[in-house]
């Protein structure tokens, strides 16, 4: 009998159909809040599913403890799940590492762009029958300089898309050969700060950082809310030392009505959707089945989030 699999995360693509020829496929892509581990637990238990496929849902604890043959994680680490209790359970957990990377480092230039050239309020104006070209003059990318705090998958492909524009790229990132510069140095340097450091690096920039960045430089962030203070940000924003911004991440996905930054024109906001492309999607269901598919055909799987982890 084809065993049963419970599927939380968008997947697209032709390995998709591959999947469900080898499995029973129980479907619910919907978006919802993540499910704890007791309510993803009775889930399971219901649909009697051997293969849980999730983005963001807790699997942990009676998750666990249920016979899984594989937990597949639509993200490119997996945070959500508990890795020592499935290791120790023998549970193989894959996920799809730079699954977004393209993705998150398009939105990121859209960001920078956005915020130097003022696209939003310029959007706005013409929508209110406003016309004041002089106010929206800026200074072009090119020739200046950007900072990038981490330089993982998103990092590099943000890396090369700078340089395309004729920027000067400095990276900070202990782990990266590139790693050149000190944070002190890349912060005194560089016109644009762009972070894309993991969760677990942080927090990375608070007031004292945002203190040394140049007089006039942008602040961007498509990575971790909790990588940077928002508080400081918002300090140095009002002071004129920081000349904008712009945030694709919220602490608990949220900003206030009436936070200080939306009263800004020169910070751009956007809900969390550094990763929410078609092909994103096709990326993460491709590594994923074709993981699964491995795990099922008794092989090692390619992109193991285990630590240790042994067949």
């Amino acid at each position: 009998m084809k065993p049963r699999a419970l599927v939380l995360a968008p997947m697209r693509g032709p390995e998709w159909n591959r999947l469900r020829e080898l499995a029973d496929v129980h479907y619910d892509p919907a978006e919802h809040r993540p499910h704890r581990a007791d309510d993803l637990a009775r889930r399971l238990a219901d649909t009697g599913a051997r293969i849980l496929v999730t983005e963001a849902d807790e699997v942990a604890g009676p998750v666990l403890d249920l016979p899984l043959l594989v937990v597949g994680c639509a993200r490119g680490d997996a945070e959500n799940v508990d890795l020592p209790a499935a290791t120790g359970r023998g549970i193989p957990v894959v996920c799809a590492p730079g699954r977004d990377a393209d993705a998150v480092a398009e939105l990121t230039l859209a960001l920078i762009l956005a915020v130097t050239r003022r696209v939003a309020v310029g959007d706005r104006e013409i929508r209110q029958g406003v016309v004041s070209r002089l106010r929206h003059r800026a200074w072009e990318l090119a020739g200046r300089t950007v900072g990038l705090i981490g330089y993982g998958a998103v990092g590099r492909a943000v890396a090369w898309r700078m340089k395309g524009l004729g920027m000067r790229v400095m990276v900070y990132d202990p782990e990266a050969e590139e790693n050149r510069y000190g944070l002190g140095v890349l912060l005194a340097q560089a016109d644009v700060v762009s972070v894309h450091a993991p969760a677990s690096a942080g927090p990375l920039v608070g007031a004292a950082e945002f203190a040394a960045m140049k007089t006039g430089a942008i602040f961007v962030n498509t990575a971790d809310p909790y990588l940077y203070d928002m508080n400081a940000l918002v300090g140095a924003l009002k002071t004129g030392h920081l000349a904008g911004a712009g945030l694709d991440r919220f602490a608990g996905e949220w900003l206030e009505p009436g936070h200080p930054l939306t009263d800004m024109d020169n910070v751009v906001l956007t809900p969390h959707v550094g990763a929410s492309t078609y092909d994103t999607e096709i990326n993460h269901t491709r590594m994923i089945c074709e993981d699964i598919v491995r795990v099922l055909g008794g092989e090692r799987p390619l992109h193991c989030a285990n630590p240790g982890f042994r067949e």
